[in-house]
């Protein structure tokens, strides 16, 4: 063979690389369709995910999705690089919420899936942040927590579920005084302070949203002279919180962690535990049958008051420097199909965003129906701060016996400084910058 002969081939192919290389770049498969990065973030849901996308690439032929698991600080670098993945599904809070804030992701407020969506759900998403005139993010999960019991325990002890704080209570005497923990604590992890007992102390007390939107107007004169401070406003849950901390949970529960928590639990330790439906799992492994239900923590002497804790575990998005935004379009709609989300919200213990989703079928969750249903519902305190503010450490920290007084001032002057160093255009504009940085 020539070296002309060669040369010529080593052009040809060095050219039909490049092509390819181009069709790649461009967002074609090899098959000529055109290609979308999906990045989704829950990992133990990654097996019904990538089952979805399975069928959807085999639905159709113009599109072809590509998934991608990886964490939100990859993403976030993609957003930098001006190379984000072309559709989103992501845990909603304030890592996420900063590319709405900065309106860098496309309004979907057109969509089919939009339509579908609950409009009682826009406030809980306003919270984090909005660009003005852009529907930005889609709810697609909302995970519900609240109190998680043993039923067989309530039924033999003939005891109601408490709607009211002093029927709270009660019921926790009277299982201490037939040698029963009420609560089991898992203080050694603060996340689990925060999540459940603060969270759930706070939420049952006051309207959430309120109090933030009125937080956030005061901005740097939060304080002792202003119209609504943690200190005001959340001593009263704080006491009642560490009244149950310190009366009705076991004995080690400061040295006890989550996994202790949920294999207590599951062995008929404890008749209550403050966590979410992600702990029914790791308890159905060491008791499969176990009888549990769930309900709000009252925190008040009015049953009107009840409500369950939520957070938007999934929400949908289209980053605005996507180069396929049609395509990937087509595949939110394709999410959004009742089949789809409903299944996938079930498989979770999730609750659906849409307005014709069937409640969840299992009965462990049934407890929590009825609230979200009628949106007696709050996002968790915790959460609706920046993490400069180290709220799962001070919610701890009272646990293991810090002055509650003195730690919400400190919350109050971390909550002044922050918006004095980032004033704030919007209820959220300055918590949002600041979890940016």
């Amino acid at each position: 063979m020539s070296k002309t002969i060669r040369a010529g081939r080593r052009w040809v192919a060095a050219t039909a690389v490049g092509v390819l290389g181009a069709a790649l770049l461009a967002g074609c498969s090899a098959d000529g369709r055109e290609t979308i990065r999906f990045t989704f973030s829950k990992r133990e849901a990654l097996s019904f995910m990538n089952d979805v996308v399975a069928q959807y690439n085999a639905s159709q032929d113009r599109v072809r999705v590509e998934m991608d698991s990886s964490g939100v600080d990859v993403v976030s670098a993609s957003f930098v690089r001006g190379n984000p993945p072309d559709i989103m599904l992501a845990n909603y809070n304030y890592e996420v919420a900063r590319f709405v804030q900065r309106c860098a992701l496309t309004d979907l407020g057109a969509t089919e899936a939009a339509g579908s969506v609950r409009d009682d759900l826009q406030p809980l998403m306003d919270q984090y942040g909005s660009c003005e005139g852009r529907t930005s993010a889609l709810p697609y999960s909302v995970m519900a927590a609240s109190v998680i019991y043993n039923t067989q325990i309530f039924d033999e002890l003939g005891l109601s579920v408490p709607t009211t704080w002093d029927e709270l209570l009660q019921v926790s005497e009277t299982l201490q005084a037939n040698g029963v923990t009420p609560f089991y604590g898992t203080f050694k992890d603060d996340w689990t302070v925060a999540q459940g007992w603060y969270d759930y102390a706070v939420g049952g007390s006051l309207d959430v949203i309120d109090f933030f939107d009125g937080l956030a107007a005061e901005g740097d004169r939060v304080g002792p002279d202003s119209t609504v401070s943690f200190a005001a406003d959340f001593t009263g849950p704080m006491d009642r919180m560490l009244q149950l901390a310190r009366d009705y949970t076991n004995p080690d529960a400061e040295s006890r962690a989550y996994g202790d928590g949920n294999l207590a639990f599951a062995r008929g330790e404890a008749a209550m535990y403050l966590q979410g439906p992600w702990a029914l799992g790791e308890i159905a492994k060491t008791a499969p049958d176990l009888p549990v239900g769930t309900f709000p923590l009252p925190m008040t002497d009015d049953p009107a008051d009840l409500k369950v804790r939520v957070n938007m575990d999934l929400a949908a998005m289209i980053p605005e420097a996507s180069r396929h935004q049609e395509a990937a379009r087509d595949f939110l709609e394709y999410l959004y199909r009742p089949e789809i989300i409903q299944a996938y919200n079930e498989s979770q213990l999730g609750f659906a965003p849409t307005t014709d989703a069937p409640a969840p079928s299992d009965p462990r969750v049934a407890g929590m129906i009825p609230f979200y249903e009628d949106g007696r519902i709050y996002q968790g305190a915790s959460v609706l701060v920046p993490k400069t503010i180290p709220t799962f450490n001070y919610a701890q920290a009272m646990i293991f016996g810090a002055s509650p007084a003195t730690t919400l001032r400190t919350m109050d002057e971390d909550w002044s400084r922050l918006a004095f160093r980032q004033p704030p255009a919007s209820t959220t504009d300055a918590a949002v910058e600041e979890a940016a940085r």
